[in-house]
């Protein structure tokens, strides 16, 4: 039985050209390690060149991406395009959308050069950062959110998942939530996530969390939690993933990490924004207590920072 709830984007109505824009390339991006290898192509084709995608007719793109015509029709349904045309449609809003937003700074978009200057480097970290932040906020499920405060909001404890670079994203989410009073636990260890889903029930919320949505240390955990009953929250940047494929409620970021910046540079910022959006909105349904006790626990700290003569 399927227990997930993945925010899919919506098929586009027949003649429209939605999910277009920048939104196309996130969710290109986001569905491609699920795509069979010859879509996979189409899909890297399209990612790596937009703008000059958008203006060839489907053969060229065919054969660019050492594939079929069909194949690039299939993979236009498999990412609700209706159409080629609707893709190509797609593909032009995006470079528009690109430009109007970076202007001439879009060249910051690519990935770090060995020539770069040091200002460079600063330049276009932040300017991917600042991209990522924006498109995982239009990718993110309101709905979807809120369901998750809720299941967190009423959990009797929450157990956090994680490893590697999302086990620090995991432990500033358990900090922010025991400030305000939840039991939370993170587990950063596979033996003892499997040790501690294995006392979870019904009342009880996990958390999952990883960019690829592949890591067994991180899926196996939350199956275990799912098959005890509790609620499971996947945070990822894949919606087809196997984590989210395991989840109740699945939030997903936008991130887009290039070779040189796998060393989860722009996906840790993301899932950190997602974690704030989520304990900003469960602190804000008991504003009074919330706001009581981060003024205890800040107090309970002052005493330890040194004051200068």
């Amino acid at each position: 039985m399927s227990r997930r709830d993945v925010p899919h984007a919506p098929e586009p109505e027949s003649g429209s050209t939605s999910g277009s824009g920048a939104d196309a390339l996130t969710r290109i991006r986001a569905a491609r390690p699920s795509l069979p290898p010859s879509e996979r192509r189409v899909a890297d084709t399209v990612v790596s060149d937009p703008a000059g995608s958008s203006g060839l007719s489907i053969g060229l793109l065919a054969e660019r991406a050492a594939t079929s015509p069909a194949t690039v029709l299939r993979f236009c349904r498999t990412l609700g395009f209706g159409s080629y045309p609707q893709l190509r449609l797609a593909l032009a809003a995006a470079v528009a959308h690109e430009r109007a937003v970076g202007g001439e700074q879009s060249a910051l978009g690519t990935d770090i050069d060995p020539s770069d200057t040091l200002e460079q480097i600063v330049k276009k970290i932040i300017y991917n950062e600042v991209r990522t932040l924006d498109a995982t906020a239009r990718s993110l499920d309101p709905a979807v959110l809120g369901r998750a405060v809720d299941a967190i909001t009423a959990a009797r404890r929450i157990d956090i998942f994680g490893v590697g670079a999302s086990a620090f994203v995991g432990q500033d989410l358990h900090q922010k939530l025991h400030r305000i009073g939840h039991i939370t636990f993170v587990w950063t260890d596979v033996h003892a996530a499997l040790t501690a889903s294995a006392l979870l029930g019904p009342d009880d919320v996990a958390i999952g969390i990883s960019h690829s949505g592949e890591t067994e240390d991180t899926v196996d955990p939350l199956v275990a939690a799912a098959e005890r009953g509790a609620t499971t929250i996947a945070l990822t940047n894949f919606p087809h993933s196997s984590l989210a494929v395991a989840a109740d409620l699945v939030l997903t970021t936008a991130a887009r990490e290039t070779p040189f910046r796998s060393g989860a540079t722009v996906s840790r910022i993301a899932q950190l924004a997602l974690i704030d959006c989520l304990f900003v909105a469960v602190a804000q349904r008991s504003y009074d207590t919330a706001a009581a006790a981060l003024q205890e626990t800040y107090t309970a700290v002052q005493r330890r920072r040194r004051r200068r003569p």
